[in-house]
């Protein structure tokens, strides 16, 4: 029993894949390409239909398509194969279960996203759009998705593990 616990992180790849894509296929039938469908908030929030075929803030968009398949596509998912050997493993007794949530956090974010590159011809279907009124000289973020949204979660919450107990260790010292 004690080895299936391993694989309960994986319940939470599997969910964040199946909510990011029902989500994307929900924004692919109701609204249209680079149009809003719905605004919250005074504008804070909208809801819109953009599509990406580079990575974040459309990075790597003028690439050659050799080079974003091995970059958006292959590499992504050697890592990914490699994130979800981490988390399965019997062999790695000594990862915690805490790193073995945050490593299903962004397996099942990167899934989200390769599977777009794969199956919509490179672009990420994207959809939430964030007013940030001129922070970092942006009035909006750039769109983003429920894989993103994981992916970003997972690492935030990574780094801030790292830096407790990176200053825990100081303190000792």
């Amino acid at each position: 029993m004690k080895n299936t616990k391993r694989l309960y992180p994986l319940l939470l790849s599997l969910c964040i894949v199946l909510v990011d894509q029902l989500t994307k296929n929900w924004i692919v039938a109701h609204i249209r390409v680079n149009t809003v469908g719905y605004s919250f908030f005074g504008g804070f929030l909208d809801i819109v239909h953009v599509r990406n075929n580079a990575v974040a803030f459309s990075l790597g968009s003028s690439l050659s398509l050799t080079i974003r398949t091995v970059l958006f596509i292959i590499i992504p998912l050697i890592v990914l194969a490699y994130i979800a050997s981490l988390v399965v493993s019997t062999r790695n007794n000594d990862l915690s279960s805490f790193y073995r949530w945050i490593f299903a956090a962004f397996l099942g974010g990167g899934i989200g996203n390769v599977f777009d590159r794969i199956f919509r011809h490179f672009q990420v279907v994207d959809f939430m759009q964030n007013r940030v009124y001129g922070l970092f000289g942006l009035e909006y973020w750039p769109v983003w998705n429920i894989a993103d949204a994981s992916i970003v979660i997972a690492g935030v919450i990574f780094m801030l593990h790292l830096l407790y107990h990176l200053i825990k260790d100081k303190e000792k010292e």
